[in-house]
């Protein structure tokens, strides 16, 4: 394979990996960056044979590992196995109602008509129905909701267009194929909810390798647990009302029940005015219309149910939305129910919905569970599973703790290609002054490195902020570094831009932790505001906290610090992409000297040389770093 370097971090992970598939055995492994997990974990899959289920963490990733990894790796070795990719329904063009939004919707614009008639011609070409190949309609066009289905909105087999399905069609193919490419979402979804699909793919697999590893606890507790949402509800007051003029006019009464059906709904979104928050269900209880909402919405779902009932047989599509009607209701009087003491009820608000969650507390046991109903090895990999050398935290997440664990270090030289910058006298990240302080100190720096940079920041409110701050100095000074803001297009478009512009600075926050990947000098500085811990008043994390306190465990040491050291992990991850790379990583923290858990979280870092001096880094830049000296461990201890 052209330009194929021999590793012996990824010979070592290939074997080990091989060793657990032929003893059907559990291996949790994290390989530093570099390491070259993929190949490492594919050819050992293909050799081995059986039925093998590799599960990433995006769609992304999904898609670079069926177009560009598995066939180059396949060809290398001459392997016979044959591949299949598959995703959520939610990812393929549904042809029914793609042909009813052609009849019987209403699209909003001009815009949306011409996106809706792309669509219809790109049906009509596809031999997939996958939108991630229609790069004329984006993917957050509200024009798909049109043109793709729910697991909510399917109707299986009584649909008409069920023989052409791209979604049964792309099942058919994971069914029959060697290697079956999935995400960590479909993999909880289909299994855990016992959708078709997963639930026919898993017992027949040898097979299970999740890449991105970390990221399973957390999707685990999402899917686990149960949720129902404002939007939802609006969706079936639309699809009924669709569903009846199909069918040959709507009744008025029923009609008139989807209209209040759709009022409360939105009277529940009103009920906050913020967005992008979350509440506890005490916290949510304390605004005096909240509780009176979700009643209104139950009775209006009632009522609506009654009227819909008579009107089911009329067609597919009405019996379809009774049962949508039937789960949601059931997921609503859940919710206004339940007394699970190992489950926490909370609210989240978004700009134009609010979501009622059930989130279980506990997820080991319920992991567990799957991976017992049948003999098969479990590979989980990733570049940050470890505090240290402990794989503590996220085995017993995942109920795993005999699992065999092993970490290998990046073989990129980080001691050689980065520093390690702790800005002195900053306040406490508490202080009111922290961001503006956070400029201050990153600015400087942004000089030397003359942009090419990542900050990213723990909140959107610091984010909003420093983008203000940050525009106000360049502007001062005249200096043409492009800002990119996170929420000024998608994170493609983004980084996209950020590789094509000279001196480019974005500002990022969750969605630029993780998943990016800018080689060479156009990423030559990752700036993080803070340690990432999760804020405490999360509603999950604090019936977390309350439930370890109250079992006489030390929430902070065994939960809220593994989190933040993981989390910072993944943004130092940015920074050194590839052997030639070479960058300086700032953290603007003062808690990493001033606390004792300080020294954990920098001997979880890559084995960068750490300073605190801003002459260091300008002579870093200034390609003078054989003038910083290395510092030994104690003197990184004390700097």
């Amino acid at each position: 394979m052209p330009g194929y370097k021999v590793r012996e971090q990824q010979i070592d992970l290939a074997q080990r990996i091989l060793h657990a598939i032929e003893s059907t055995s559990v291996l949790v492994a994290e390989a530093g960056t570099g390491t070259g997990k993929t190949f490492a974990y594919l050819v050992p899959a293909l050799l081995a044979g059986g039925k093998v289920l590799i599960s990433t963490g995006t769609k992304n990733l999904q898609d670079q590992l069926f177009d560009r990894d598995l066939p180059a790796v396949r060809s290398a070795i001459g392997a016979g196995n044959t591949i299949a990719l598959l995703k959520g329904r939610s990812n393929y063009v549904c042809l029914y109602r793609l042909e009813r939004a052609r009849t019987e919707a209403r699209p909003g614009s001009r815009e949306e008509v011409a996106q809706l008639a792309a669509i219809e011609r790109f049906s009509r070409q596809t031999t997939t129905g996958d939108r991630g190949d229609l790069a004329e309609v984006a993917e957050n066009s509200p024009v798909w909701i049109h043109a793709t289905s729910t697991r909510e909105n399917c109707l299986g087999q009584d649909c008409p267009k069920y023989k052409d399905c791209f979604v049964i069609t792309a099942r058919r193919n994971a069914l029959a194929a060697d290697v079956v490419v999935i995400n960590h979402h479909l993999f909880f979804a289909d299994v855990m909810l016992r959708d078709e699909g997963l639930a026919e793919l898993l017992p027949a697999c040898n097979t299970v390798i999740f890449d991105e590893a970390h990221q399973l606890p957390d999707t685990a507790r999402l899917f686990f647990g149960d949720s129902v949402s404002t939007g939802q509800v609006l969706d079936l007051a639309r699809d009924t009302r669709m569903e009846l003029r199909a069918a040959g006019g709507a009744l008025p009464d029923l009609d008139r029940a989807a209209t209040k059906l759709d009022k409360a709904a939105r009277d529940l979104r009103l009920v906050f005015r913020e967005d992008s928050v979350r509440y506890a269900l005490s916290q949510a209880a304390r605004t005096a219309e909240f509780t009176p909402a979700v009643t209104e919405l139950a009775a209006a779902l009632s009522a609506f149910r009654t009227l819909l009932e008579s009107q089911a047989e009329r067609s597919e599509g009405l019996a379809g939305c009774l049962r949508r009607t039937e789960e949601t209701r059931a997921k609503l009087t859940r919710w206004q129910d339940t007394g699970d003491l190992e489950a926490v009820r909370w609210v989240e608000v978004f700009a134009s919905a609010l979501q009622l969650h059930t989130t279980p507390l506990r997820t080991a046991e319920l992991f567990r569970k799957q991976m017992d109903d049948h003999p098969r090895a479990w590979i989980m990999t990733s570049a940050t599973l470890a505090v240290g050398e402990d794989f503590g935290h996220f085995t017993r997440e995942l109920g795993i703790e005999e699992a065999a664990s092993v970490r290998w270090e990046s073989p990129f030289d980080f001691a050689g290609n980065a520093l390690f910058y702790v800005p002195r006298n900053l306040p406490e990240p508490n202080d009111p002054a922290f961001t503006e302080s956070v400029i201050e100190a990153a600015y400087p720096v942004l000089r030397a490195s003359r942009g090419r940079a990542f900050l990213l920041f723990t909140t959107l409110r610091a984010l909003r902020r420093a983008k203000d701050l940050l525009g106000d100095k360049l502007a001062r000074d005249g200096l043409d570094y492009p800002l990119l803001v996170q929420g000024t297009g998608s994170r493609s478009e983004l980084l996209a831009r950020f590789r094509r512009l000279d001196n480019p600075i974005l500002l990022g926050s969750q969605s630029f932790w993780e998943g990016v990947d800018v080689r060479g000098e156009a990423l030559s500085l990752v700036v993080i505001d803070k340690l990432p811990f999760a804020p405490p008043d999360d509603p999950v994390l604090a019936a977390r906290i309350d439930a370890l306190r109250a079992k006489g465990g030390n929430p902070f040491m065994e939960l809220q610090l593994p989190q933040a050291i993981l989390q910072l992990k993944q943004g130092a991850g940015r920074l050194i992409r590839d052997e030639t790379d070479r960058g300086v990583l700032v953290v603007c923290d003062p808690r990493l000297y001033s606390k004792p858990y300080g020294r954990t979280i920098r001997g979880s870092l890559p084995p960068m040389r750490a300073t605190r001096e801003l002459q260091d880094v300008v002579a870093f830049f200034n390609e003078a770093s054989d003038r910083i000296p290395s510092l030994s461990p104690t003197e990184q201890g004390t700097a």
